[in-house]
């Protein structure tokens, strides 16, 4: 049969289960474009650039069950892109990357030439080039699965464009048929972690992105042992809020009171599917009992920051599965311990009070606004953040219920994730509440995605975090130079960006408002458009993950680097 490369592709794409791409057409990719417009599965969504792409897609990945896809032009298409693209690297977020290629038959000095792969390889799991029609629809299926198998990841596939436009004779293309990820459970190093936890008097449960689909093994092992579960960042979805044993984000003096609290005597840690990276350690601030048991599919993450008695490497679920057989052998009865949920409901209560009851005077109180905000978000809601103040706010005192139902940009950390991530969302779950939380500053990166979204009346419902100002960095500027040095952001009518595009937008101006205003943001959603709604946030006071980090990194300075600090902040909070 004579196919064009376009036609392969949209063929492999509709095979594997693609539903949306994510670019902008050029010349290099005009006929897949065309392709795929064709298809009654797919559905090109044209964004305004292409790193807005790579967050949509990522989110896609993040909150559902198919492979966010980008299709963008070659070049200047993919370097827009690779924001994204290393967001999703180092989260472990599978994507597929097509993008079209110069011509392949000798030409030199063409547009748009240079070494795609060399710029790829660093952030993806693999890069491909295809040479000849036929390899295509086989390199997208490779692709595919390499990105789908653990840990998940980018991959990039450059389709050159004579051979996306031109048809060549092919063998009758193969439908995919999915591979098996599954990997061996090692039952003797699940039988010594058994042990471990059944010896223990205060075990707890650590979990971070790679659990985030393994939520009712975890919580029929948290309840076996009776122990307290805390998160990470990434994966705050893992646990509900709603449970009992659920603690909260981090360890250490950076996560909040709850953890602190339920985690101070932990003699044996159950870690499953986190790298015990910089932030989910509050800047590896925190001590791990020597008693860890690290469960994750990647097992270079084993020892690298501390040290596992017991590592053992395989799938999320499959390993809980065989440890919680193993380990009501180990513990036949459940342990009860009922002062614990007690303890944990005691001090997520009193932490949000210690919030609602800060003086915030002209501004909206962060306690109050996210106590209202989560009663009129249901179970089934999505959270989305970006990289900033409100990302921790968000994690500290908005309860997620749903695994994958919370995301945000966390290793690579990412600024301007947060709006078209969250419209990524909001298009692969449309009976979905979509709730998106960010920073002035990060809104200011990629705010022009809300024009993609009011043109394909995508409507998530957009809190933009306004304080004028790079909050993170500014405060972290203050206390020791007394100077804001690039981090004031000037007037921006937030507002008046997003009517230009189509948004619908309010304004909730101080903590009275809270109510009334919240109302009425949540009704316009009926009219089928985004919503913007600019927040006069309060970030007077600080979270207990900042104060952790700073704490933490503050004890690092020697004592001739503290002094010179110090002395320099003394002087200048003097002279001015």
């Amino acid at each position: 049969m004579k196919k064009t490369g376009a036609w392969l592709v949209r063929y492999a794409l509709e095979q594997i289960g693609v539903k949306y791409t994510f670019g902008i057409p050029g010349v290099h990719n005009t006929e897949i474009y065309d392709e795929i417009n064709k298809s009654s599965q797919l559905r090109p969504i044209l964004v305004t650039h292409e790193g807005g792409g790579a967050f949509m897609a990522d989110a896609v990945s993040r909150t559902g069950d198919q492979i966010g896809c980008l299709l963008v032009v070659p070049a200047a298409g993919l370097t827009h892109a690779a924001s994204g693209v290393a967001e999703a690297s180092l989260d472990g977020v599978p994507m597929l990357i097509i993008s079209g290629g110069i011509r392949t038959d000798g030409m030199q000095y063409q547009l748009h030439d240079m070494d795609q792969h060399a710029l790829m390889a660093p952030i993806t799991k693999a890069t491909f080039k295809v040479n000849h029609q036929s390899d295509i629809i086989s390199t997208i299926y490779k692709a595919y699965n390499i990105a789908m198998t653990p840990e998940q990841g980018p991959v990039y596939v450059e389709i050159p464009v004579n051979i996306s436009l031109f048809q060549a004779e092919v063998p009758s293309p193969i439908p995919y048929r999915a591979m098996s990820n599954t990997l061996p459970v090692p039952t003797d190093r699940v039988t010594e972690a058994a042990k471990l936890l059944a010896q223990a008097k205060n075990p707890g449960l650590f979990l971070g992105w790679g659990a985030v689909d393994a939520e009712p093994i975890a919580r029929q092992i948290a309840e076996w042992l009776s122990a307290p579960v805390a998160t990470t960042l990434q994966g705050l979805s893992a646990f509900s809020a709603a449970h009992p044993l659920h603690t909260g984000m981090g360890l250490g003096t950076s996560a909040v009171p709850a953890v602190q609290v339920a985690f101070k005597h932990c003699d044996c840690m159950l870690a499953v599917g986190t790298r015990f990276s910089e932030i989910a350690t509050g800047s590896f601030g925190c001590k791990v009992p020597s008693n860890l048991i690290h469960i994750d599919v990647n097992p270079d993450v084993f020892s690298a920051n501390y040290p596992a008695k017991v590592a053992i490497e395989g799938d999320a679920s499959a390993v809980l599965t065989e440890l919680f057989k193993a380990l009501q052998i180990e513990q036949p009865e459940a342990r009860k311990n009922h002062q614990l949920a007690k303890m944990i409901a005691d001090e997520k209560r009193d932490y949000l009070q210690a919030w609602k009851i800060h003086n915030s005077k002209n501004r909206v109180n962060p306690g109050h606004f996210f106590s209202a905000l989560n009663a009129r978000l249901n179970e089934d809601s999505i959270v989305v953040t970006d990289d900033g103040n409100h990302t921790f706010l968000t994690a500290e005192l908005l309860p997620i219920y749903k695994p994958r139902h919370f995301i945000s940009p966390t290793d690579f950390n990412c600024m301007g994730y947060c709006v078209p991530a969250a419209i990524g969302a909001k298009l692969v779950h449309p009976d979905k509440l979509v709730a998106a939380i960010v920073g002035d500053g990060a809104f200011m990166m990629t705010c022009m995605e809300l024009a993609t979204a009011a043109r394909e009346r995508i409507a998530p419902i957009i809190f933009v975090f306004n304080d004028g100002e790079l909050a993170q960095i500014s405060q972290a500027q203050q206390l020791p130079y007394n100077r804001k040095t690039c981090t004031q952001l000037g007037d921006v009518n937030i507002g008046g960006v997003a009517a230009a595009v189509g948004c619908i937008t309010t304004h909730i101006a101080n903590t009275n408002e809270l109510d009334a205003k919240l109302d009425e943001a949540f009704g316009f959603l009926s009219q089928g458009y985004p919503v913007v709604v600019d927040v006069n946030i309060d970030y007077s006071k600080s979270t207990q993950f900042t104060k952790g980090i700073v704490s933490t990194n503050l004890r690092r300075f020697s004592f001739g680097e503290k002094t010179r600090f110090v002395s320099r902040a003394v002087k200048r909070k003097i002279t001015g």
